[in-house]
């Protein structure tokens, strides 16, 4: 028993003490290892921790500005977008009005050819009427009527259009009508001259009659042929004028408006207003007449001015309703 127990001692004693030595020797040159490499590691760890932060940071600045742009690119876009939509409901209002406009055109249109064959009617009635009684000496009564124009006024007063429509195109015409007004009345009180616009051919006559004499006659018709102040192309200004004017209850006064287009404004309301100024008495007899006539100025070919079909309408109307007639011409070659 003293002889296995001696023996084992002695097997362990020897490589025991090899491998106690060689393991310690191995745990000191491994932590010899370790912390000689360890600060390198950490070292070479935040270097790159930094260039990554680096390089996101950049990455961010990037999208930011690219973030910026597209903000400022839909702005634009939603601006654009509203203007189309103003701009799409300001056509569709037009639309609106054109279309309205056309409607009521149509109306008109539809009413021009019977006013043609009533203006042609009235001017040859007229026409022959003047060719027939020229041609014979008698004596007629003072309240007669020519062509269907009565002529029994004691005063006339002519509104002429003087704008550029009715200068390059009717101006002839216009003298030879003036002439022919004046040569259906033999004498009268007083005769005055005025543009649509209600400004007087002659200053030194303004608000007074010019007393009729041949050489006044003659002067006016000199005078008129190279007459063209201002005009607008509307006669509702001229006729107001000459009614608040000149309208008395003791005289007899004619107006003869001569004219081509109705340019702007509103039918009905010229109508109404003339209607008022130009009120009529118990008897139903209006302060003055309102003959009207029309030139044929706007016509062009197969079409026909809107304006035009305006003043005639206009016109008929304003002589229907004040006691006079309405003579449409035909033809602006005197």
């Amino acid at each position: 028993m003293s002889k296995r127990k001696r023996r084992e001692i002695e097997i362990f004693s020897m490589s025991f003490l090899d491998v106690v030595s060689c393991g310690f020797g191995a745990i000191i040159l491994l932590l010899v290892i370790i912390q000689i490499s360890e600060p390198r590691v950490i070292e070479q760890l935040a270097v790159d921790l930094t260039g990554l932060v680096e390089r996101l940071e950049e990455e961010i600045y990037e999208i930011r500005g690219e973030t910026t742009v597209l903000n400022r690119d839909l702005t634009e876009q939603q601006e654009q977008l509203s203007q189309h939509r103003e701009k799409l409901a300001r056509l569709k209002g037009d639309l609106s009005k054109v279309q309205g406009e056309h409607h009521a055109t149509k109306n008109e249109l539809e009413t021009q050819s019977i006013i043609e064959k009533q203006l042609d009617v009235a001017q040859q009635e007229l026409s022959d009427e003047v060719k027939r009684l020229s041609g014979i000496n008698i004596r007629r009564p003072p309240d007669a009527a020519i062509g269907g124009v009565p002529v029994d006024s004691e005063y006339i007063l002519f509104i002429i259009d003087t704008s550029g429509s009715m200068g390059q195109g009717a101006w002839g015409m216009v003298l030879k009508k003036v002439r022919e007004i004046l040569a259906i009345y033999p004498r009268v009180k007083g005769i005055q001259v005025m543009n649509d616009m209600g400004d007087y051919m002659y200053s030194s006559y303004k608000g007074r009659w010019i007393p009729d004499t041949p050489a006044r006659r003659a002067a006016i018709i000199s005078r008129l042929s190279g007459w063209f102040p201002f005009s607008n192309s509307s006669p509702v200004e001229g006729i107001e004028a000459a009614i608040r004017r000149f309208h008395t209850k003791d005289k007899k006064i004619s107006l003869y408006v001569l004219g081509d287009d109705f340019a702007s404004g509103s039918i009905q309301t010229v109508i109404d207003t003339v209607d008022r100024l130009n009120s009529a008495d118990k008897s139903g007899n209006r302060r003055v007449r309102i003959h009207t006539v029309g030139f044929p100025v706007q016509f062009s070919g197969n079409r026909l001015s809107i304006n035009a079909v305006r003043y005639a309408a206009l016109m008929r109307k304003l002589a229907e309703d004040n006691g006079g007639s309405f003579v449409g011409l035909n033809s602006t070659r005197p």
